[in-house]
């Protein structure tokens, strides 16, 4: 099980300590994004990185529709790569959708994750009467027809929206490099699931201590969305950077660093 897993999922593992972290990449990414912020940690940490199966350099071979038509089916993946590994009581980085995957995977494999530190979570990204995601259904719709007919187009829209930067920019460039590097239909089916996606009722089973890191201006996970995460996890910590954008671990890296450091002393 453990080579197929570490293949399947491109794992890699470093660090020195006797805890674990594990760094969960977001939609469109892969464990690439992690490179200035997951080293940081490799003194008091076993640091592992992988792959969601259809992203980076995970066997894309490996993807079938019916296991990754919901989040539950890369939450598998997480409690897959920790069992490969023989991990328990981590502590789980998730960007983005990553963070409600951890959560799944939390409530699915009690004492699996000690602590879960979100960046940029949503649990929901669709408006509905009395929440704000931050997307309307028409929103989402045009932006997944977007991927179907040019996706390379798409990447280029996308890219400083996330990013929270000018569309010139270095960091937005190398952010839309990673983009174009996906499956385009692979990709178009994760956009689906995460933005379709609604975690909302499982956030009163999570009973892992949570930290909650909300940039002060997120096109994806509007500030309102961090909020009322910290008011449904009892648990959780809410910290309201400084840094702007989707990605601080790939924009800020050096605050995002300082955040998980300071909640990990504690």
């Amino acid at each position: 099980m453990y080579n197929d897993i570490v293949e399947r999922n491109n794992v890699k593992v470093f660090g020195e300590g006797q805890k674990t972290i594990l760094f969960a990449h977001g939609f469109g990414c892969d464990q690439s994004v992690w490179r200035d912020v997951a080293p940081a940690f490799s003194t008091d940490y076993r640091v592992v990185l992988f792959d969601y199966v259809g992203s980076g350099n995970s066997d894309k071979s490996r993807y079938s529709t019916e296991r990754y038509d919901s989040l539950n089916g890369y939450a598998q993946d997480v409690i897959d790569v920790c069992d490969a590994l023989e991990l328990e009581n981590i502590v789980f980085v998730g960007h983005s959708v990553s963070s409600m995957i951890g959560a799944l995977a939390s409530i699915e494999r009690p004492g699996l994750i000690e602590k879960l530190i979100m960046i940029g979570p949503s649990p929901h990204y669709l408006n509905e009467p009395g929440y704000v995601g931050g997307f309307d259904k028409s929103d989402v719709d045009a932006l997944l027809d977007m991927m179907e007919i040019n996706y390379r187009e798409w990447a280029k829209y996308l890219a400083p929206v996330v990013m929270g930067e000018d569309s010139d920019s270095t960091i937005t460039k190398n952010f839309e490099n990673t983009l174009c590097s996906n499956d385009p239909v692979i990709s178009r089916k994760f956009a689906e699931v995460t933005f379709t996606s609604d975690s909302r009722d499982i956030l009163g089973e999570i009973t892992s201590p949570t930290l909650i890191l909300q940039t002060q201006f997120d096109a994806i996970a509007p500030v309102a969305v961090g909020e009322y995460l910290h008011t449904k996890i009892t648990t959780s910590e809410f910290v309201l950077m400084e840094a702007t954008g989707h990605n601080p671990h790939l924009s800020y890296p050096e605050e995002t660093v300082t955040c998980i450091k300071a909640y990990l002393t504690k």
